[in-house]
């Protein structure tokens, strides 16, 4: 009997012997730390050999650098998009431009050497390289006009940049450990870490807090690892002074009329237009055009009209437009050359007839102009700025199609950036309605001033209305001045009420089939949009266009420029 059951209980024991080792291993493997290593290419994102990963801040950008020769450099859009949207790359002449408030620097693609007000600088680098189609700046020469700092690492290569500062929490290793993908023992390492390396937490969790380390790599360590947490200020980068754009902007509300001027004999007709003008301190004429694609414009200027202008105590700000049908205003802004020959010849125009300002109106800009109408901007306001000329802008109505021309950074440049608060609904739009409801230009204005100083906004109003025609489904209208829009309405014997919603006088009626709309614009709607620009403290007041007014609207812009 016994010699049956010993060897039962040897199998029964060794069976809990095997179970108790298994469940021991078990026990080990689920408490013992991964050694298993994450491969820092992958983490990185790092494809190719010549690719540089770039830490910035705290965040790893998909974008990529290059190290070339030990120099790292970064892609155009990347330094447009993170830390300097001022320079601009004119790819039709191989040209890197950093435009200030008094000059422009200029390289040559691949050279090492830039022109700044008019002598030869050298780096020990090229400044800029092309890799097949992308722009590629040394971080080293970016770092002449933005501030930043940065460190390079190996293996794989990566570069960490800092652009912005502040506090952070940093806490000391207690004893050698591992960063680790995500926070658990079995997540693959990431770096080592040793005893009395400095970490910056970037989030704590329960037994677990994400951290950096000193080489820029982002994972997890255990808090029982951490200790002596404190929080320090990063110390700013203050190497580059933030350029100061001095302004022509004046101490008092400008109240701007433009005046169409479309042969030289209109110039004669300046003092019987302005007749029964009161307030008026800025006349804008439209002298200038875009001629031909090389940047040449005629011109309508006269001497004569600007000695008389002044004698009436106004400034004379001459409007340079780009309507020639035949003009590609791209083709010309996206050249330095012809960017610098229209520069050059605007100024020395102005100069020659004795204007005080210049006024751009460049309309229809396709999206791909922006950058190029932006950097003329820029390159105008040094002239400008050097001449004493005063330099304003006119824009549409902040709309999302519109965004490419840049207000925010002219605000920044010129000297007024001007809303055209008109147009709201334009021959041709299908519909019906105001040229410029109350909604429509406080919109406007509340946009514009959230991109631009208050004293530097101009918004102009309409001195015109449109008459509108329906008749079944085709939708007409006509721009007509004030006071032919009303003698209209007379005629038709058909009287304007109040609308509150506009405010603006309206009035409808029917003839032959034809549903006829008008929204007045007129001395009681220019009143209301007026209270809105003395709401947001506007730099003044503009209307197009002389001669269309009715006597009545000048005293209200006159006690509005003089409060």
């Amino acid at each position: 009997m016994k010699k049956r059951i010993i060897p039962v209980i040897v199998a029964i024991v060794l069976i809990l012997i095997v179970v108790a080792a298994t469940f021991g291993m078990k026990i080990i493997e689920r408490y013992t730390y991964s050694k298993e290593r994450a491969d820092l290419n992958e983490y990185f994102h790092i494809n190719t050999s010549d690719e540089t990963a770039i830490m910035l801040g705290d965040e790893l950008l998909e974008q990529k650098a290059k190290n070339i020769d030990g120099f790292i450099y970064l892609d155009f859009n990347t330094v447009k998009s993170y830390f300097n949207d001022r320079l601009y790359f004119d790819q039709n002449e191989g040209l890197l431009l950093y435009t200030g408030p008094a000059n422009t620097i200029s390289n040559v693609v691949g050279s090492s050497s830039y022109m700044q007000d008019g002598q030869e600088m050298k780096e020990i680098f090229p400044v800029s390289v092309m890799d097949q189609d992308t722009l590629y700046i040394a971080i080293d020469y970016l770092k002449k006009y933005t501030n930043l700092s940065y460190q390079v690492f190996e293996n794989p290569s990566r570069v960490q940049i800092m652009n912005q500062w502040s506090e952070i929490k940093l806490a000391e290793i207690r004893k050698d450990t591992a960063v680790r993908i995500l926070g658990g023992i079995k997540s693959e390492i990431l770096s080592d870490l040793k005893k009395g390396d400095t970490v910056v937490i970037l989030e704590e969790m329960d037994t677990w807090s994400k951290v950096k380390t000193s080489d820029s790599v982002i994972g997890y360590v255990e808090n029982k690892r951490l200790k002596n947490i404190r929080t320090e200020e990063q110390q700013a980068v203050k190497e580059v002074e933030e350029p100061f754009y001095s302004s022509m902007t004046r101490d008092h509300k400008i109240n701007l009329v433009w005046h169409q001027v479309t042969n030289l004999s209109a110039n004669a007709y300046l003092s019987e237009m302005m007749a029964e003008a009161t307030g008026v301190n800025v006349i804008s004429p439209t002298w200038f055009s875009l001629s031909d694609n090389q940047g040449n414009f005629t011109s309508l200027a006269s001497i004569d009209y600007v000695n008389q202008a002044h004698s009436m105590g106004l400034e004379v700000w001459g409007l340079i437009d780009n309507f020639n049908p035949e003009i590609d205003t791209k083709e010309i802004l996206s050249y330095t050359s012809k960017r610098n020959l229209l520069v050059t010849n605007l100024v020395n125009t102005a100069l020659q007839n004795d204007l005080d300002g210049i006024n751009i109106d460049f309309e229809t800009l396709s999206e791909e102009t922006g950058d190029h109408f932006i950097q003329f901007i820029r390159e105008l306001s040094v002239a400008c700025r050097a001449n004493q000329l005063v330099l304003s802008i006119d824009n549409y109505v902040p709309k999302d199609y519109s965004a490419h021309y840049f207000r925010k950074e002219q605000g920044v440049v010129a000297d007024y950036v001007i809303i055209m608060g008109y147009d709201e609904h334009y021959a041709g739009g299908g519909v019906a309605g105001s040229v410029a409801s109350i909604d429509f230009v406080e919109e406007g204005i509340a946009n514009t001033v959230a991109e631009v100083p208050t004293n530097k906004v101009i918004n102009a109003v309409p001195f015109y209305t449109r008459v509108w025609s329906t008749k079944g489904a085709e939708v007409t209208a006509e721009s007509v001045g004030m006071g032919i829009a009303e003698s209209f309405l007379s005629s038709n014997g058909a009287t304007a009420v109040w609308d509150e919603v506009t405010c603006q006088n309206y009035a409808e009626f029917n003839a032959d089939d034809v549903l006829y709309q008008v929204w007045l614009e007129d001395a009681a709607s220019l009143d209301v949009k007026l209270n809105v620009m003395r709401k947001y403290e506007l730099g003044g007041v503009a209307a197009w266009k002389l001669g269309l007014e009715t006597p009545d609207v000048w005293s209200i812009l006159a006690t509005y420029v003089s409060e």
